[in-house]
């Protein structure tokens, strides 16, 4: 038997790169796994080999009480989310001042809020049966030395602070929070913020990583993997880095 086999996943931004890598990884390991994306993207995701286990749900989380909605109504039909992997987010990278009002309350709404919608239609199956996984992706940008980012890093933020106020409450019902910080990994979102100088921002990660080696979404999914096992059910509120050594 599978570690996971019998496990119900969910995973926000499941076609992004990360997402794949994540889905991946926790169909190898015995879950089934809900991928979901925007909709319209029903094509892309059964060509991208996301493993026999996993299914994709369209929804747009700009939509917050549709999203929940969405998850309540995919939690009732699979008998309960055990894992909810709050990985979504929208990226921009330009000078604060050049962001309008609309652009950061996307980025919050996308990147926090709808983690926040998220819980709260996974929450009550997950205390039914007294376990519960939850993962929230903040990030590195949070060590303050990004320039461009202020309403992704702002979401970022928001998504510690939810994790650490999720985990005192969730614990008592056998639910486990956690957050995770990749560093820079190689993923479509590099490509496409730093496409006009990609070679000069691969330096500029490589000299500030301890190890010299570009973080790859897989290594990020491994510890996805050991955040949602029953290896870690005694840890819980805290955030784990990892980004090679800032």
């Amino acid at each position: 038997m599978k570690p996971l086999e019998g496990r119900v996943a969910l995973v926000t931004g499941g076609l992004g790169t990360l997402g794949r890598a994540q889905t991946s990884k926790l169909s190898a390991e015995g879950a089934t796994v809900i991928v979901l994306d925007r909709p319209g993207h029903e094509g892309q995701a059964t060509t991208q080999g996301l493993g026999e286990n996993a299914r994709f749900l369209g929804c747009d989380l700009n939509d917050l009480a549709r999203s929940e909605q969405l998850i309540r109504e995919e939690a009732e039909a699979s008998g309960g989310i055990d894992i909810l992997i709050n990985n979504a987010a929208l990226i921009i990278n330009k000078p604060f001042q050049d962001f309008s009002l609309e652009e950061y309350e996307d980025q919050i709404r996308v990147n926090s809020s709808a983690a926040f919608a998220a819980v709260r239609a996974c929450a009550e199956w997950m205390k039914q049966k007294r376990s519960g996984k939850i993962l929230n992706f903040a990030s590195i940008t949070l060590n303050g030395q990004w320039d461009g980012y202020v309403p992704y890093v702002a979401s970022k933020g928001a998504m510690i602070g939810l994790t650490k106020s999720l985990a005192r409450e969730l614990g008592p019902h056998g639910i486990n929070v956690n957050a995770i910080s990749p560093g820079a990994v190689i993923s479509e979102a590099e490509n496409r913020v730093f496409a006009d100088r990609l070679q000069e921002y691969n330096d500029w990660v490589l000299e500030r990583q301890c190890i010299k080696a570009r973080l790859k979404p897989e290594d990020v999914a491994e510890l996805v993997y050991f955040l949602v096992s029953p290896a870690s059910d005694m840890i819980t509120g805290q955030n784990f880095a990892i980004d090679g050594g800032w």
